[in-house]
Parts: structure tokens; C-alpha cells; sequence
């Protein structure tokens, strides 16, 4: 960030994919930018400049001073000026030495390869990117200079990992704890911190050879002294040098990114259909006018010339489209442009060797849409959005609609209102609801019927199951993507095409060990979860629990009689002590913290080593010195405010709701608690304070470096880190693929993408087939079939199962209705429940007409288990045929 704020940036082009990158590096946060175009805006601009209006295209406007005021809006701390001299071949390029990284978009070649020359040879170099982007095709190239280096050429952050053992020898061999795999490389080195008896090693970075996913050697060790228990070791980040060639240089034998290894000549093709293009463009001043077959024709020859193997079909199909700007490739490719400018300015990330090109593959979405024309009030059409949230000033670094007078305002509303101004022919219905069950009422299966398609753009899985499963449930297609930092994932799922979001798996989130967070913490992520647990805990869920209580309960004075008369309350004991221990006074309230300070930061120390001491299984792995935090000890604690619990519990208890009720602190409000959820973003609410303070304390205790208040807010609040570049990158790769589920195209033209801007990686893969599950041998369905049955009021159990044999040509042998076992014939009494009506058996909901059965059928070999069916929606219809 310091690095970037201390530098400047030329970018020339204002078109779709300028703008674009202008927009990205604006809210990353450079010093300078300096926008540049020769160009006036035309009606032609609005379909792929979202800072473009009508009113520039009437007054004729300059490109780069019509869109400045709304780049420069995206972050006051940027200065954005502009430029609109003229930039040819007869340039003194002087002007370009106060920049550190220069941009062109919408530049001929030859205008490339001179300025590039002179960025390159230039001392210090300037970065050098050069973007184009024409119609179904895109290239990115990038040249840093002779000698370019990355400082962190991956961006993972350095894992601690525990040590098991450590060998005296030559060399030495480090063996994981609890058969973690290291994840390192040979010539990687690693830093040991905190290892005991062979404790020279502590604070020394040692190079490292890989024996086994668990271990690895580091030299000589044979003169220290022996391994005795703990420690761990992290990766050494190790810088990286980067040589780069002029573009001059690269245009015959290209470095070139393959994004799709199933098509890996498709660059290379991409490469000489493009540099077809730049010679047409050179000899005819013009592009290939759109549609025309006698152009066409001309970049089919002038590419022949350049590469025989290539297809005529590409070459026709850009040459008909060059002339136009696909706003979502735009967005794709703005979004690892402006990565790699980011990498150039501040030395982060492995930067792009040297050319990327590629075909036609919330509030970015948004965006696009408003370019593409999806959601016309003229033509029926329509926009859904919904999100519960508020927006926050943290969002305002990525998400390029709201602006700081919009945080407390709902996303939902803010976008849509911010996406009619880049296309007002756009109909945006903006809700405030979650997707969920609890909403299902709202999104019920009628408002799925109107839908073509649902895009997501959520940040856990269980939301993402969920919409995915009501997806399949009413056949409608789903465009899923998510971002976390530099990496990016796009998934598409198409009835009856490909597999569904829950028909994979993802690996569960590893959990810390309850035994570490009460006892053994060694990092601070112990210390960080264990605070935001004691929130948990103290502040929501034993208020829920005292509220659920008393709801149930009429007075004290009742639960005081069945107490008692020795009758069992559930959660009686713990409600009778909050309600005996709740403040009335806010000098109580000191006390009581204090007695918790004790509790947590003073006592638990006292006790521990005594009963785990260093030779303890749990505390092999690390021991930290134990600290006490010493407090004044003057502080006296009345009686009502006694932390100790007598071992007759249900006495004590008693004893408490007496002196309570007698002192007259029992009254309506004392018997009613608000819990709180946590929410991070709020400086004013005091859960951030609470959570720093005691992981902070914590740490302490056990000699652990305590973490600055923003990493801790990073991991109580389980933030996943989102950056513009590549939030671009995946809304652009996601309408692409909305672009083809809308035109009609076939299921060799659907591409999943996964992509990790820092490295940099993109990888194109076709989505998974959906697969079909055999029954019988003319019987089989896939997750996307359903059958159905039509009842009526009288229809009995038996009859449903006649009915599906007769339509199916298959009779179930068990039916159930999510947890609950309809017809089992082996379950005692079940053979009885054929005579029932499936009315008497399923109470039908009342905004639901059907239910969703689940089925088994027999195996056609005895022994084997019984074979699952597609879900059977049962469909309740009365004599009349009246739902």
C-alpha cells in the first residue's frame, strides 16, 4: 500500500476495457493517475463505458475528461487528472519519465512497440502493459524490465507449523506434528521459532530439502544439542528476480499463458489471428467493418501468412466483431490488467510472463448486466437483487457503485439506483432479504417460475447449497462465483447439462482442538478464537437461553415453587445465577468484570502447570511461559456477587432465587436480556474492543506475539479478503457464461474457471457432465429429473405407489418424506399405512401444493441394498381438481 500510494500511472484509452482498469487501480490506491484519450464519446461508448452518459455523447464530449469526475470520485485519496494531447509515432515521449508504470489500451502496434522501447530501456525502467481488446478476442502483454524483483511471488501467507521431532545428524530431519503436510519445496527456506533443548536453531532460517510430505532435512545438526520437545518453523519468503523481453523481442517467439490446457495451441492462434488484425489495421487504417465477408476474407490471407495451422472460423468470427467491446471480457480482462499493474508498482506477486490472450470466456455483475441489456422494462424484463446488508466503509475499496455518502445505506437499493444510471432502460426490483429457508415464502416457487436464470455471488457454502438445491428444484440454471484475495472461481450449472454445486464436496474448514482454545493455545489464532467464543457465550447465548427460560416460565415465584417441590427445569441453575448475579447498579458492573478478569487472566494460570505440566501429551508440542496479569486486590466483593458454587447445587440455587425475589430484583425488565450478534464492522458497538482486548490479554498470558487490531478483526470476523482486480475478473467471467445460457449454446461451449491473479494462474476447464444413476435397464435419472404424481383427497398411500409403477414402470419399496419414514415394510406396522391417505400421513403446508418424497426402489439381485429414486413431487388435488 505504501508503495502504491507513492506512485504514478499513465493510462491511455478510455474505451471499455480503460475505464475498466482505471476504475480497479483507483480503489486500489496509486498517487497519481492520469487518464488519456484523443477520442470524442459516441452513442457507441455507452454500450461498454459505465462512466459514460447521454449528455457526453450529445455534447460531444472528450472521452477522459467526460469519465473523470466519476473515476476520481472512487477515492479521494487518488488524484486523477487528465490528458487529451495527441500520442502517435512523432511523440516526444519525455513526458512518460515521472510515471512508474504506463497503460495502453486502444493503440496500434506500432505506437506499442515505441513506447515500449522506451519504457524499457529507460533507467529505472518504467512498467510497460499493453492491452487490447477486440470484440471475441484479448490480449494482455507486460514487460517490468531487465531485472524485475518480487519481493513475495506468491502472496500465501507463511503458516506456522508444528514440530514433532528434529534428528542430530547430517543432515538434520524435521518430522511434522501430527502428520501435517509442510507444503514446502526443496530450496525453500524456513525460520524455527521457540524449539526447546536443540534451541540454537530458534531465529535461524535454514534451507530445506523435501524427503516426504511430512518431513525434511536442514543441514547439519549433529553438533547441537538434542531435540527435546516444541517448537515450529514458517516459511521464509524469498525473493525473486524476473527478466522481461521488449514486445518487439516477443512477437515472434511469444511467452504465452495457457488458460485452457485442453486447447493448448488456442493462444498461440489467438496471438496470430490478433497480430493479422494489427497488419490490417496498418495497411487499411481502419478495422474489418463488421459483418463484412470481403474484410474477413483479408485476415484470413494476412493470417496465413502468419500462421497456416490456424482455423479460418476464429479469424472470420473476429473479424466480424472486432469493431465491438464485449463488456464482460472487458471486465475479465481490466481485472488481471490492473493485477498486473499492482504487481508492477510494488514488487507483490509473480507477474505475467509476457503475454495473456483468451477468447470469448453483486456490483461488478450489476454492471455488466446494464451494459449487456439484461433486464429491459421495454422488452418484460428484469433484475432481481437482494441483500440483507448495510453497506460499510470497507466495502468502498472494491465495490465501485456506492460512494462514502452510502455506507449505512442497503446495497441492495444503493446498486440498483447506482446501475439505472449506467443503463435506465434496465427494470432492478432490490430486496433486503436473505435466500434462505426462513424467506421462502417470498422466493417460492412462483418466483422461480418467472426466473431464466439465478446468479450468486455469496460468501459461504451453506448459502451457496441452498440456493443451489431450490436451482434444481424448479430447473433453473446457476451461475456461481466467489472470490477470496487473488484467486477467483467461476461454476456454471445447467439443467440437465452438468452437475450441481452439492454434487461435489468441499474439504470441511479445519477446527481447532477444544483442548487447545481452553488450555494449550500456541498462536494467536488460538487466543483470537477463544475471545470470540467467550462473545459467543457471554453475550449471545446465555442471554437467548435466559430469554427462551422465562418465556416458558411465568414468574420467578412459580420457578421458585417447582424448585422447591424438587422438580427438574431445564437450564434452571444457570438462569437462576445470571439472575442472581445481574447488575442493578453500575458499580456492580465493575465487579463483576473484575471477577471475570480473575477468572480468565489470573486464576486459570495459577492452576494450569500443576496439572499439565511440560511432559503432558497435549502440551508436547509447545510450551509457553505462563503469565499472570497481576490486578489490584482492594477490590471487595459484596456477598450477592459470589463467584463460588456450593457442591449442593440445587440448594444454592434455591437459596439465590429467595434472596432475589426478597430484595425485590425481580421485575419484567430483569427478566428479559438482548443478545447481541457480533458484527465487526461497527467501532461503536464495542464487540471489536472486547475480542482484541481479551485475545490480546491472552496472548500474554502465554508469551504469544499479541496480533494489531486489524488481523484480529480479520480472523474473529472470518473475513475473506476481496480486491477489485479480481472481483472484476469473475463478475466478467460469469456474465460471459450468461451470455451463452441465454443464447441457446451447447454444452461443449460452457467453461468453469479457476484463477489466482498473483501467481499468475488461469484455468479453463468445460463443466462436469451430470451424471445418471441406473435403476433398471431402461429406467435411469440424473439430479436434474423429477417424476410426478397427482393425488386428489382420497388418494391413499398404496395408490401412490400404484401410481408410480404405472407411470414409471418401477414400484417403490420405501417412501419417505425428509426424516419421516412413510412406508418402511420391514418397520412393524407399516404394511397398515398403505390404506391411509397421503392427507392423513403429510399434512400439506399451507403455501405449498406438493411435497417432495424420497424413494427406493428394490436391487435386482438379493443382498444387494435398495437403489434410490429420483425425488417424486406428490402434488395434493381434491376431487374438484382445485389445489
Amino acid at each position: 500500500m505504501q508503495q502504491m500510494a507513492q506512485s504514478s500511472v499513465f493510462l491511455s484509452g478510455m474505451g471499455g476495457l480503460g475505464v475498466e482498469i482505471a476504475k480497479n487501480i483507483v480503489l486500489a490506491g496509486v498517487k497519481v493517475l492520469t487518464l488519456h484519450d484523443t477520442k470524442q464519446c459516441e452513442t457507441w461508448d455507452l454500450g461498454s463505458n459505465f462512466f459514460l452518459r447521454q449528455d457526453d455523447v450529445l455534447t460531444q464530449r472528450n472521452r477522459a475528461l467526460a469519465v473523470h469526475p466519476r473515476v476520481a470520485e472512487l477515492n479521494p485519496y487518488v488524484h486523477v487528472d487528465t490528458s487529451s494531447s495527441s500520442l502517435d509515432l512523432s511523440t516526444d515521449l519525455c513526458f512518460l519519465k515521472r510515471y512508474q508504470c504506463v497503460i495502453l489500451t486502444e493503440a496500434r502496434l506500432s505506437l506499442q512497440k515505441k513506447i515500449n522501447d522506451f519504457c524499457h530501456f529507460h533507467q529505472p525502467p518504467i512498467r510497460f502493459i499493453g492491452c487490447d481488446a477486440y470484440g471475441i478476442c484479448v490480449r494482455v502483454f507486460c514487460d517490468f524490465g531487465d531485472q524485475f524483483e518480487v519481493s513475495d511471488p506468491t502472496g500465501e501467507e507463511a503458516k506456522e507449523m508444528f514440530i514433532q521431532n528434529i534428528t542430530q545428524g547430517n543432515p538434520g530431519v524435521v518430522t511434522c506434528m501430527d502428520s501435517r503436510t509442510h507444503g514446502l519445496q526443496t530450496g525453500q527456506s524456513v525460520l524455527f521459532r521457540e524449539v526447546n533443548g536443540m534451541d540454537t536453531l530458534n531465529g535461524t532460517a535454514r534451507q530445506v530439502t523435501v524427503l516426504s510430505p511430512y518431513s525434511f532435512s536442514v543441514g547439519d545438526t549433529s553438533c547441537l544439542q538434542p531435540y527435546a520437545h516444541g517448537g515450529f518453523f514458517l516459511l521464509v519468503k524469498t525473493p525473486r528476480t524476473y527478466s522481461f523481453e521488449t514486445m518487439e523481442q516477443q512477437l515472434s517467439e511469444p511467452q504465452v499463458l495457457t488458460p485452457d490446457f485442453s486447447k493448448p495451441e488456442a493462444p498461440l492462434q489467438i496471438h496470430a489471428a490478433m497480430l493479422a488484425l494489427d497488419a490490417f489495421q496498418e495497411q487499411h487504417n481502419r478495422l474489418p467493418n463488421i459483418g463484412c465477408c470481403q474484410d474477413a476474407e483479408v485476415l484470413v490471407k494476412l493470417t496465413e501468412e502468419v500462421n497456416h495451422t490456424l482455423t479460418n472460423r476464429l479469424v472470420r468470427c473476429l473479424s466480424r466483431t472486432a469493431q465491438g467491446s464485449l463488456p464482460p471480457l472487458a471486465a475479465a480482462v481490466g481485472g488481471i490488467a490492473s493485477q498486473e499493474v499492482l504487481k508492477a508498482l510494488t514488487g507483490k506477486f509473480a507477474p505475467l510472463q509476457q503475454w495473456v490472450g483468451c477468447g470469448a470466456i453483486g456490483c461488478e455483475m450489476l454492471k455488466n448486466f446494464a451494459l449487456l441489456g439484461v433486464g429491459l422494462a421495454k422488452s418484460s424484463g428484469e433484475v432481481c437483487v437482494t441483500d440483507p446488508d448495510l453497506i460499510e466503509k470497507s466495502n468502498l475499496n472494491r465495490q465501485f457503485l456506492f460512494r462514502s455518502q452510502h455506507i449505512q445505506k442497503p446495497k441492495s437499493t444503493t446498486a440498483a439506483v447506482a446501475t439505472l444510471k449506467i443503463n435506465p432502460e434496465m427494470q432492478v426490483d432490490a430486496h433486503l432479504n436473505k435466500v434462505c429457508p426462513a424467506t421462502e415464502g417470498v422466493y417460492n416457487d412462483l418466483f422461480y417460475s418467472r426466473l431464466h436464470l439465478v446468479v450468486t455471488a455469496l460468501d459461504n457454502v451453506e448459502a451457496r447449497r441452498y440456493v443451489d438445491s431450490r436451482s434444481v428444484s424448479n430447473q433453473k440454471a446457476l451461475l456461481d462465483s466467489g472470490t477470496m484475495g487473488t484467486k477467483g472461481h467461476t461454476e456454471i450449472i445447467v439443467p440437465n447439462l452438468t452437475e450441481s454445486y452439492n454434487s461435489h464436496r468441499d474439504p470441511p474448514e479445519e477446527e481447532i482442538p477444544f483442548c487447545t482454545l481452553k488450555s494449550f493455545p500456541a498462536v494467536i489464532e488460538h487466543t483470537i478464537q477463544w475471545a470470540r467464543d467467550k462473545f459467543e457465550s457471554a453475550f449471545a447465548h446465555k442471554p437467548t437461553i435466559y430469554n427462551m427460560f422465562w418465556q416458558t416460565h411465568s414468574s420467578a415465584e412459580a420457578v421458585l415453587q417447582r424448585m422447591q417441590q424438587r422438580e427438574t427445569l431445564e437450564g434452571a441453575f444457570q438462569v437462576v445465577k445470571l439472575l442472581s448475579r445481574r447488575p442493578s447498579q453500575w458499580e456492580h458492573c465493575i465487579i463483576l468484570a473484575r471477577l471475570k478478569f480473575d477468572k480468565y487472566f489470573k486464576r486459570k494460570v495459577t492452576l494450569l502447570p500443576p496439572s499439565h505440566p511440560p511432559s503432558h501429551p497435549h502440551t508436547h508440542t509447545h510450551t509457553h511461559a505462563l503469565t499472570r496479569i497481576e490486578t489490584d486486590e482492594n477490590v471487595k466483593k459484596p456477598d450477592q456477587m459470589k463467584l463460588s458454587v456450593s457442591s449442593e447445587e440445587e440448594r444454592e440455587a434455591i437459596a439465590q432465587l429467595e434472596e432475589v425475589i426478597t430484595a425485590g430484583h425481580v421485575t419484567p425488565e430483569r427478566l428479559r436480556m438482548s443478545p447481541r450478534v457480533f458484527e465487526k464492522d461497527d467501532d461503536l458497538n464495542g464487540h471489536m474492543d472486547f475480542v482484541a482486548s481479551a485475545s490480546s490479554l491472552r496472548a500474554r498470558m502465554y508469551s504469544i506475539e499479541v496480533a494489531d487490531r486489524l488481523k484480529t478483526k480479520r480472523i474473529a470476523g472470518k473475513i475473506i479478503p476481496a480486491i477489485a482486480t479480481a472481483t472484476a475478473a469473475v463478475a466478467g467471467l460469469v456474465s460471459l457464461e450468461l451470455v451463452k445460457v441465454v443464447g441457446g449454446y451447447g454444452f461443449e461451449s460452457f467453461n468453469n474457471c479457476f484463477f489466482n491473479l498473483a501467481i499468475p494462474v488461469m484455468v479453463l476447464t468445460e463443466a462436469a457432465p451430470v451424471k445418471r444413476t441406473q435403476i433398471r435397464e431402461d429406467i435411469s435419472f440424473s439430479i436434474w429429473d423429477r417424476w410426478t404424481v397427482w393425488g386428489h383427497q382420497h388418494f391413499s398411500l398404496s395408490d401412490f405407489i400404484n401410481a408410480v409403477l404405472v407411470n414409471y414402470g418401477i414400484e417403490p419399496t420405501m417412501v419417505v418424506h425428509g426424516v419421516k419414514m412413510l412406508y418402511v415394510p420391514v418397520m412393524p406396522g407399516h404394511n397398515k399405512r398403505l390404506k391411509l391417505t397421503m392427507q392423513k400421513l403429510i399434512k400439506p403446508s399451507v403455501d405449498r401444493r406438493y411435497v417432495d418424497l424420497t424413494v427406493s426402489f428394490a436391487p435386482e439381485s438379493d443382498g444387494d441394498e435398495d437403489l434410490p429414486g429420483p425425488p417424486v413431487r406428490y402434488y395434493f388435488i381434491d376431487n374438484s381438481g382445485a389445489s
